[in-house]
C-alpha cells in the first residue's frame, strides 16, 4: 500500500465545534511529516483518530488501506503528550512491560536507545524529569516495529542538545517502509527532520507539501511561512 494514512472529508465534532472539519490528508510510506498548527487546530484529535482512540462522525480514514480496527492498532505506535507509564516502575520494568504488551517490541533495541539517551535503567519513573520521561517514551515507542508512528509534541521538554541527539536517533532508526507523523510547536528546531509538513487550522489542512518545495516556492523558512498563513 502506497499510503499509510488517508483521510477523506473527515469530521469529528465535540458538541457544535468541529475539531476536524472535512479534513483531507494522505501520507505516503517512507515519509517523516510535521503536523503544524496552533492550539485547538485539531492536531491531537487527528492523531488520536488515526490511533483508533477516537471515533469520527463522518468521512473516512484508512490506515495502510484499512479502516481503524484492532488490526490497525497493531501497526500504529502512538506517543501521547501526557505521561502514560506507572510511576512505581523503573525504566527497566517499563521496557519489560512494553515487551510483554507489544508483540513487535524490540527489547534489545530499546536497551540500546536508553543507553544512547543516557538514562539509568534503575531509575523510577516518578523520579524522572519531564525531559527524561520524554526520552524514555521515545525509546519505547520507537522500539516497536510499527508502520505508522504518531507523536504528539514529543520533544517539548528536551533541551536543545538532547533534541539534536534524539533527532539523529529517529533518522538512524527510521524504516522506509513506515511513516512518522509528528505534531510540534518547535518548528525551527526540528524542521530539518521533516520530509513534508502539514499546516492545519480549525480542523482543515491549509497546506501539505514537501519541505524543499515549499522553501523554493515561497523563499521562506517553514516557520516564517507558518506564521504568515496561520
Amino acid at each position: 500500500m502506497e499510503y499509510l494514512l488517508q483521510c477523506e472529508n473527515l469530521v469529528k465534532k465535540y458538541g457544535r465545534k468541529r475539531a476536524l472539519n472535512n479534513l483531507n490528508l494522505e501520507i505516503k510510506k517512507g515519509k517523516i511529516v510535521g503536523l503544524l498548527g496552533p492550539n485547538g487546530a485539531g492536531k491531537t484529535t487527528l492523531i488520536k483518530t488515526a490511533a483508533s482512540l477516537l471515533s469520527y462522525d463522518r468521512g473516512n480514514i484508512l490506515i495502510d488501506g484499512r479502516s481503524p480496527s484492532e488490526k490497525t492498532k497493531k501497526i500504529v505506535a502512538y506517543l501521547p503528550d501526557k505521561d502514560f507509564l506507572y510511576e512505581w516502575m523503573t525504566i527497566k520494568e517499563a521496557l519489560k512491560f512494553f515487551k510483554n504488551f507489544f508483540e513487535d517490541f524490540d527489547y534489545e533495541k530499546s536497551l540500546k536507545m536508553v543507553e544512547e539517551l543516557e538514562l539509568d535503567l534503575n531509575s523510577k519513573i516518578n523520579s524522572l524529569s519531564k525531559g527524561m520521561q520524554e526520552k524514555l517514551n521515545i525509546s519505547l515507542i520507537f522500539s516497536r516495529k510499527a508502520k505508522l508512528f504518531l507523536f504528539d509534541e514529543p520533544l517539548a521538554a528536551v533541551d536543545p542538545s538532547m533534541r539534536e541527539k534524539i533527532i539523529k536517533i529517529i533518522l538512524n532508526n527510521f524504516d522506509k517502509d513506515s511513516s512518522i507523523l509528528i505534531s510540534t510547536h518547535l518548528i525551527n528546531d526540528v524542521e530539518g527532520l521533516f520530509d513534508e509538513v502539514v499546516f492545519i487550522n480549525e480542523g482543515k489542512v491549509l497546506l501539505h507539501d514537501n519541505v524543499e518545495a515549499i522553501k523554493q516556492k515561497h523563499k521562506k523558512s517553514i516557520e516564517d511561512l507558518f506564521k504568515e498563513m496561520i
